[in-house]
Protein backbone atom coordinates (compact mmCIF):
# COMPACT_ATOMS: atom_id res chain seq x y z
CA UNK A 1 0.00 0.00 0.00
CA UNK A 2 1.64 3.59 -1.08
CA UNK A 3 1.15 6.04 1.70
CA UNK A 4 0.12 9.66 -0.43
CA UNK A 5 3.61 11.85 -0.02
CA UNK A 6 1.22 14.98 2.23
CA UNK A 7 0.88 12.13 4.83
CA UNK A 8 4.52 11.59 5.45
CA UNK A 9 5.30 15.42 5.30
CA UNK A 10 2.43 16.10 8.30
CA UNK A 11 3.49 13.24 10.08
CA UNK A 12 7.54 14.38 10.00
CA UNK A 13 6.17 17.68 11.12
CA UNK A 14 4.02 16.25 13.53
CA UNK A 15 7.00 14.68 15.05
CA UNK A 16 9.78 17.36 14.80
CA UNK A 17 7.26 19.36 16.20
CA UNK A 18 7.08 17.35 19.41
CA UNK A 19 10.66 16.38 19.95
CA UNK A 20 10.97 20.16 20.06
CA UNK A 21 8.99 20.06 23.12
CA UNK A 22 11.36 19.86 26.18
CA UNK A 23 9.15 21.61 28.82
CA UNK A 24 8.16 19.19 31.54
CA UNK A 25 5.32 17.25 31.87
CA UNK A 26 3.10 19.27 34.70
CA UNK A 27 4.05 22.42 32.29
CA UNK A 28 2.54 21.15 29.52
CA UNK A 29 -1.03 20.43 30.63
CA UNK A 30 -1.23 24.57 31.45
CA UNK A 31 -3.52 26.54 29.21
CA UNK A 32 -1.24 28.74 26.47
CA UNK A 33 -1.94 32.24 28.20
CA UNK A 34 -2.27 33.77 24.72
CA UNK A 35 -5.18 35.13 22.48
CA UNK A 36 -6.20 32.68 19.82
CA UNK A 37 -5.52 36.44 17.57
CA UNK A 38 -1.84 36.38 19.50
CA UNK A 39 -0.99 32.63 17.60
CA UNK A 40 -2.82 33.42 14.49
CA UNK A 41 -1.56 35.15 11.41
CA UNK A 42 -2.41 35.54 8.11
CA UNK A 43 -0.54 36.02 4.33
CA UNK A 44 0.02 34.82 0.96
CA UNK A 45 0.07 36.42 -2.37
CA UNK A 46 -2.42 38.00 -5.11
CA UNK A 47 -0.74 38.68 -8.56
CA UNK A 48 -2.72 40.27 -11.15
CA UNK A 49 -1.69 41.56 -14.89
CA UNK A 50 -4.07 42.18 -17.82
CA UNK A 51 -2.91 42.33 -21.88
CA UNK A 52 -1.73 40.56 -23.95
CA UNK A 53 -0.23 38.27 -21.26
CA UNK A 54 -2.76 38.01 -18.20
CA UNK A 55 -2.14 36.45 -15.03
CA UNK A 56 -4.41 35.67 -11.82
CA UNK A 57 -2.89 34.12 -8.92
CA UNK A 58 -4.49 34.26 -5.50
CA UNK A 59 -2.89 32.18 -2.67
CA UNK A 60 -4.07 33.02 0.55
CA UNK A 61 -2.73 31.45 3.50
CA UNK A 62 -3.25 31.25 7.78
CA UNK A 63 -0.47 30.04 10.40
CA UNK A 64 -0.37 29.23 13.95
CA UNK A 65 2.39 30.39 16.11
CA UNK A 66 3.14 27.09 18.02
CA UNK A 67 5.29 28.20 20.78
CA UNK A 68 5.25 31.12 22.84
CA UNK A 69 8.14 33.48 21.35
CA UNK A 70 6.37 33.29 17.48
CA UNK A 71 9.29 31.62 16.47
CA UNK A 72 7.90 28.43 14.95
CA UNK A 73 4.57 28.27 12.83
CA UNK A 74 2.67 26.27 10.78
CA UNK A 75 -0.33 26.62 8.48
CA UNK A 76 -2.28 25.54 5.35
CA UNK A 77 -3.57 27.73 2.24
CA UNK A 78 -4.74 27.67 -0.94
CA UNK A 79 -4.04 28.48 -4.54
CA UNK A 80 -5.44 29.37 -8.03
CA UNK A 81 -3.32 30.36 -10.47
CA UNK A 82 -4.20 31.45 -13.92
CA UNK A 83 -2.08 32.29 -16.87
CA UNK A 84 -3.29 33.07 -20.39
CA UNK A 85 -1.06 34.15 -24.03
CA UNK A 86 -3.22 35.86 -26.29
CA UNK A 87 0.14 36.17 -28.69
CA UNK A 88 -0.59 32.70 -29.34
CA UNK A 89 -2.67 30.81 -32.07
CA UNK A 90 -4.43 29.46 -30.53
CA UNK A 91 -4.75 31.46 -27.64
CA UNK A 92 -2.29 29.48 -24.59
CA UNK A 93 -4.22 28.88 -21.30
CA UNK A 94 -3.15 27.20 -17.62
CA UNK A 95 -5.50 26.59 -14.88
CA UNK A 96 -4.62 25.27 -11.20
CA UNK A 97 -5.49 24.86 -7.87
CA UNK A 98 -4.44 23.26 -4.55
CA UNK A 99 -3.55 23.44 -1.14
CA UNK A 100 -0.62 23.58 0.97
CA UNK A 101 0.81 22.71 4.16
CA UNK A 102 4.34 24.42 5.70
CA UNK A 103 6.32 25.16 8.46
CA UNK A 104 8.32 27.99 9.02
CA UNK A 105 11.13 28.91 11.75
CA UNK A 106 12.14 32.43 12.53
CA UNK A 107 16.10 32.20 12.66
CA UNK A 108 15.72 36.22 13.71
CA UNK A 109 13.13 38.56 13.97
CA UNK A 110 13.87 39.24 9.94
CA UNK A 111 14.61 35.81 8.45
CA UNK A 112 13.04 32.37 8.73
CA UNK A 113 13.48 29.17 7.43
CA UNK A 114 10.11 27.36 5.21
CA UNK A 115 9.18 24.33 4.14
CA UNK A 116 6.22 23.53 2.22
CA UNK A 117 4.09 20.83 0.82
CA UNK A 118 2.21 21.71 -2.23
CA UNK A 119 -0.51 19.71 -4.26
CA UNK A 120 -1.42 21.22 -7.57
CA UNK A 121 -4.42 20.23 -9.76
CA UNK A 122 -3.77 21.16 -12.70
CA UNK A 123 -4.12 20.30 -16.63
CA UNK A 124 -1.95 17.99 -18.35
CA UNK A 125 -2.04 17.08 -22.25
CA UNK A 126 -1.37 12.59 -22.79
CA UNK A 127 0.13 11.94 -26.03
CA UNK A 128 -1.59 8.15 -25.49
CA UNK A 129 -4.95 8.80 -25.45
CA UNK A 130 -4.89 12.53 -27.50
CA UNK A 131 -6.43 14.13 -24.21
CA UNK A 132 -5.93 16.73 -21.70
CA UNK A 133 -7.12 15.57 -18.46
CA UNK A 134 -6.32 17.33 -15.04
CA UNK A 135 -4.14 15.72 -12.70
CA UNK A 136 -2.77 16.28 -8.65
CA UNK A 137 1.21 17.08 -8.73
CA UNK A 138 2.94 17.57 -5.75
CA UNK A 139 5.80 19.71 -5.08
CA UNK A 140 7.90 20.14 -2.18
CA UNK A 141 9.52 23.81 -1.35
CA UNK A 142 12.24 24.82 0.59
CA UNK A 143 13.69 27.39 1.61
CA UNK A 144 13.80 30.83 3.38
CA UNK A 145 12.58 34.55 3.84
CA UNK A 146 13.29 38.03 4.49
CA UNK A 147 10.53 40.31 6.48
CA UNK A 148 10.42 43.60 6.73
CA UNK A 149 7.82 45.63 9.13
CA UNK A 150 5.85 48.28 8.01
CA UNK A 151 4.05 49.30 11.22
CA UNK A 152 2.11 47.13 13.75
CA UNK A 153 2.08 43.33 13.37
CA UNK A 154 2.29 43.94 9.52
CA UNK A 155 5.00 42.95 7.05
CA UNK A 156 5.80 42.53 3.62
CA UNK A 157 7.85 39.17 3.12
CA UNK A 158 9.99 37.89 0.23
CA UNK A 159 11.21 34.54 -0.52
CA UNK A 160 13.44 32.05 -2.30
CA UNK A 161 12.38 28.40 -2.80
CA UNK A 162 13.44 25.32 -4.57
CA UNK A 163 11.35 22.66 -5.08
CA UNK A 164 13.22 19.42 -4.64
CA UNK A 165 10.56 16.79 -5.46
CA UNK A 166 10.98 17.08 -9.46
CA UNK A 167 7.89 15.50 -10.25
CA UNK A 168 8.04 15.37 -13.90
CA UNK A 169 4.59 16.92 -14.27
CA UNK A 170 5.52 19.73 -11.67
CA UNK A 171 5.08 23.45 -12.95
CA UNK A 172 8.76 24.27 -11.62
CA UNK A 173 10.26 20.99 -13.58
CA UNK A 174 14.20 22.26 -14.46
CA UNK A 175 13.56 25.90 -12.94
CA UNK A 176 16.75 27.13 -9.98
CA UNK A 177 14.98 29.40 -7.17
CA UNK A 178 11.07 30.37 -6.91
CA UNK A 179 11.53 34.43 -5.89
CA UNK A 180 7.84 35.14 -4.20
CA UNK A 181 6.86 38.04 -1.89
CA UNK A 182 3.52 39.06 -0.26
CA UNK A 183 1.88 40.71 2.94
CA UNK A 184 2.00 38.92 6.00
CA UNK A 185 -0.54 40.45 9.00
CA UNK A 186 0.97 39.15 12.74
CA UNK A 187 4.04 37.03 11.65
Amino acid sequence: MRVPFHVVILAVLSLTAQAQDSTPTAQKTRKDPRPLSDRLWFGGGLGLQFGSFTVVQVEPMVGYKVDQAGRFSLGTGINYWYFSNNNTQPKSEFNAYGYRFFSRYRVIDQAYLHAEYLNLNREQYFLATDRIQRIWVPHLLVGGGYIERFGGNTAFTVQVLWEVLQDPNSVYLGRGPIFSGGIGVGF
